[in-house]
């Protein structure tokens, strides 16, 4: 039984990773991703970290290859942006064999900081980049502008997924249900021992009152 339950787990986690809002296919000529925002969720940044918490993961998982990087500042007064750089070709072509032999975006790419050392890097030669205010907007419209401006693929789920993730679903309402049936048992079996305390203080009482 433990290991069909670590299976299930498994596959509920693969699944939520594999599918729900962010798991898309950015197309090639997205070079790397960039988001700033602060630490805590006030003043703002609720909805960007909740961007990061839920949708990033399966934009990462559907696009390996691409950097994306999180800078994570302690000013909750500072900007909340997410920065998509773009492999420009007419720009390269403008500039020549100069901007085509131009180092790749990954020499550029710093590391992810949690203490606002992970600043967006300047766009190499042949890059362009569109920045998207997250501050005050809600994790839903972050996502729709993302998409809106990358063009990426949201990825649709096999048959087979949609019947596993029904499955999951259900089994998590049952679940849900189950626990609520066992806290009403544990409550009400905590009452009948408070009753029965009670009543055992008050004839303990009586005895000794005679």
């Amino acid at each position: 039984m433990v290991g069909v339950l670590r299976r299930m787990n498994v596959l509920r986690a693969l699944l939520n990773i594999r599918h729900g809002p962010g798991a898309a296919v950015l197309p090639q000529d997205v070079t790397r991703i960039h988001l700033e925002f602060a630490m805590k969720m006030n003043d703002g940044h609720m909805g960007p970290k909740k961007f990061w918490r839920e949708n990033l993961p399966r934009l990462k998982f559907w696009n390996p290859a691409v950097p994306m990087i999180v800078n994570r500042t302690p000013s909750q007064t500072g900007a909340a942006t997410l920065s998509v750089y773009f492999r420009d070709d007419a720009l390269i072509a403008a500039a020549g064999e100069d901007a085509a032999a131009a180092p790749k975006a990954d020499s550029a790419t710093p590391t992810s900081s949690s203490s606002g050392h992970a600043k967006a890097p300047a766009h190499t030669q042949g890059e362009r980049v569109v920045t998207i205010d997250m501050k005050n907007r809600r994790s839903e419209m972050i996502l729709k502008d993302f998409l809106d401006a990358t063009g990426a693929v949201p990825v649709v789920p096999t048959n087979q997924e949609e019947i596993e993730m029904k499955d999951m679903a259900d089994l998590k309402r049952k679940s849900e249900i189950d626990m609520e049936i066992g806290r009403k048992i544990q409550e009400a079996r905590k009452r009948e021992e408070a009753i029965l305390a009670q009543a055992r203080s008050e004839a303990a009482a009586i005895k000794a009152s005679q």
